[in-house]
């Protein structure tokens, strides 16, 4: 299996590649057989906001797009700007067709400075990727700057144990996957209302 990881942090090191990291370790250790390509979208903004004007992606960037789209699951992790994910992230998935996703199983995460952000997974990531067609983990994963000097308390600290969970439904989500039908197949094909009423009709 495959499994690409999106981060769409901005400085070097950041937060947001640390939590695409040990999300990846967590899917990873619940599937060794896993090959993992992470890819940085800070190294293709010029790439993609180019694609943004002309309608062409570059050799790089098709490159990415290609390897999202091929993916058996997806792991997608960004920085929260103003209660929503950032521009570079929403770039990104706006230049990738909108069927790539199709049936994609993807754990969504998102790194900020306070964890009044965190509804940001709920109201603006799960959206995006349940319109792109992809199979959302039930569990995303948010980190506030405070998760990451935990105390040892096991009723507060609770990053790495959602980090666990979440690894462990991507993992499985990636090994359960269901085909998705063709485009030309017979369970593909629409059917006009009126014919579905006429047939009725017949019987």
């Amino acid at each position: 299996m495959k499994l690409v990881v999106v981060s769409a942090g901005l400085s070097v090191p950041s937060s947001t590649r640390l939590l695409a990291d040990r999300l990846t370790a967590a899917t990873v250790a619940e599937a060794p057989d896993t090959e993992v390509e992470v890819m940085e979208l800070r190294d293709l903004a010029v790439d993609i906001a180019n694609n943004l004007v002309t309608g062409f992606a570059n050799v790089r960037l098709q490159s990415a797009l290609d390897a999202v789209a091929g993916a058996d699951g997806l792991i997608a992790v960004t920085p929260v700007f103003s209660a929503s994910y950032s521009g570079l992230f929403k770039s990104f998935f706006d230049v990738l067709d909108n069927t790539a996703l199709t049936g994609t199983p993807v754990l969504a995460a998102a790194t900020g400075g306070t964890p009044r952000h965190s509804l940001a997974l709920e109201h603006a990531m799960r959206p995006l990727f349940a319109y792109l067609r992809a199979v959302v983990a039930p569990t995303a994963v948010y980190a506030a700057s405070e998760d990451w000097g935990g105390s040892g308390d096991p009723l507060t600290d609770t990053l790495p144990t959602r980090i666990e969970r979440a690894g462990a439904e991507l993992a499985a989500l990636m090994r359960g996957r269901a085909a998705v039908a063709p485009a030309d197949s017979p369970e593909a094909v629409v059917v006009p209302f009126a014919e579905q009423l006429a047939a009725l009709e017949r019987k």
